[in-house]
């Protein structure tokens, strides 16, 4: 590899709204503000929230949901 043209890496603290905190290294040495991160984020934690906004789950459900055959009459 050429010298000289490799960006140097140095330790970054990360910070996350939800107060989680750890060091990596990084370009940009400092810290680093976060909105969500692996100990917040639905994915990894297990527990998705779902946001139903005017109803359109529900809606999608009924659309969607196995119909039950009605009954034949009796001849």
């Amino acid at each position: 590899m050429r010298k000289g043209i490799h960006p140097d890496y140095r330790l970054a603290t990360v910070t996350c709204v939800c107060g989680n905190t750890f060091q990596t290294r990084s370009t940009r040495p400092g810290t680093i503000k976060l909105e969500i991160c692996s100990a917040c984020h639905p994915y990894f934690t297990g527990k998705q929230k779902l946001v139903d906004s005017a109803g359109r789950v529900e809606k999608y459900m009924r659309k969607y949901a196995k119909k039950v055959p009605a009954e034949q009459p009796k001849a």
